[in-house]
């Protein structure tokens, strides 16, 4: 079940928004997907960002089917989204025990290379200006500012 709409709400002015409860499907995931960067494409974010958006956006959805509902493989997930001119929203809550984000080891570091464990969430961080977990840790948000990531692209081409 998904729903788009391209009324302001709580969130920035002009803002699109959707909601999708979606089952792990290939399809309904993609749909949902492109329903969101569509609204960016049409917000005029750049070929560049829209791949963050796509790539964070994919991160966080696997994580919640793979890891939260590991022992629940047939609940599904929700996904809200908002995206206006200036930032992207993206909320992904599934209906697993949760987990405590601190307690993820670092994929970078040398005892850790090895390990699978992590990089979902790195990737998510890597792309997003903000994410966070809410206390029970089965709830995702996660921020795109395209002032402050514009700005890191420019120091990062310097």
């Amino acid at each position: 079940m998904s729903e788009a709409s391209g009324q302001p709400g709580a969130g920035s002015p002009g803002a699109e928004h959707g909601r999708s409860r979606l089952r792990n499907t290939r399809e309904e995931i993609e749909a949902a997907e492109n329903q969101a960067l569509e609204a960016a494409a049409r917000m005029g974010y750049p070929a560049a960002s829209v791949f963050a958006l796509r790539l964070a956006l994919e991160e966080a959805m696997t994580n919640a089917f793979r890891h939260g509902h590991e022992s629940l493989p047939d609940e599904p997930i929700d996904l809200e989204w908002s995206i206006g001119p200036a930032r992207a929203e993206f909320t992904i809550e599934d209906r697993g025990p949760g987990f405590k984000p601190e307690t993820v080891p670092d994929p970078t570091l040398d005892e850790n290379l090895e390990r699978p464990s992590g990089r979902g969430i790195m990737l998510m961080r890597a792309y997003m200006t903000d994410v966070r977990f809410n206390t029970r840790g089965n709830r995702v948000t996660m921020v795109y500012d395209r002032a402050a990531e514009d700005a890191k692209r420019r120091a990062a081409a310097d």
